[in-house]
């Protein structure tokens, strides 16, 4: 049966459907020897689909791993400047897996990595604001801080919803943070807590959605269990 390129990629591991846009539009990807046009639609049983030169396998099964991101490791699954990469971490679940978001260089914690391009596409659409929350470490002008986090609206002229900002434990200069956020913009905390004053010296997330990290150790991984996966696919709470 006929189905537009962007879902077949997506349902064979291949990437998730926005990003199979950008690999047609890049000519990365071809049927029967030409190279597809977006929109268009083919058959995997009677077409030869390939990407990259590589024939498009079949459906895939689907696989969901949690990962606990140390620091050093960027969220790629290749690094052209030959950095260390979350992939490097999960080689041994014996499936190509893809990071759903990002984490930082410099950051750590709760990554989800999974072959399913429709939950990518699900908690990555900008609609589904889906909650992540982080434990943030500080130096800096820490009285007031918390309320001067969560009144912020605006990252250098780009709204944004206000955070949920918790103390933990607090000093004179230090304090550890729970900031939970929601649409998850670029480096987002750091940038919040810079236009406060605040150094970040460590940022670690802990929760994504309806997953925990728990207590799964720096740099393992393990899979995600049933339950998990059917939570994953109703909306964020709020």
């Amino acid at each position: 049966m006929e189905e537009r390129l962007q879902k077949l990629l997506s349902a064979a591991g291949v990437c998730s459907r926005r990003a199979a846009e950008d690999y047609i539009t890049a000519g990365r990807v071809t049927v029967n020897g030409v190279t597809a046009e977006l929109g268009q639609r083919a058959d995997p049983d009677r077409d030869d689909i390939r990407v990259d030169g590589n024939l498009l396998a079949s459906k895939a099964e689907h696989v969901y791993l949690l990962l606990n991101k140390p620091r050093g490791y960027v969220t790629t699954l290749s690094d052209e400047k030959g950095r260390k990469t979350v992939a490097d971490l999960v080689r041994d679940c014996g499936t190509r897996v893809y990071p759903v978001g990002r984490l930082d260089l410099d950051s750590e914690g709760l990554l989800l990595m999974t072959n399913d391009g429709d939950l990518m596409q699900h908690l990555l659409h900008p609609s589904g604001e889906v909650n992540k929350t982080y434990l943030v470490s500080v130096f800096g002008p820490v009285d007031g801080a918390a309320e001067k986090l969560a009144a912020i609206t605006d990252l250098e002229g780009e709204p944004i919803r206000p955070a949920k900002v918790e103390v933990l434990r607090k000093t004179r200069q230090t304090a550890e943070l729970s900031i939970t956020i929601h649409e998850g913009k670029n480096r987002q905390i750091r940038r919040m807590c810079a236009a406060c004053g605040l150094t970040v010296k460590r940022l670690c997330r802990i929760r994504e959605h309806s997953l925990e990290l728990g207590d799964l150790p720096l740099g393992r991984w393990r899979y995600l269990t049933a339950d998990e996966v059917a939570a994953l696919k109703e909306p964020s709470a709020t």
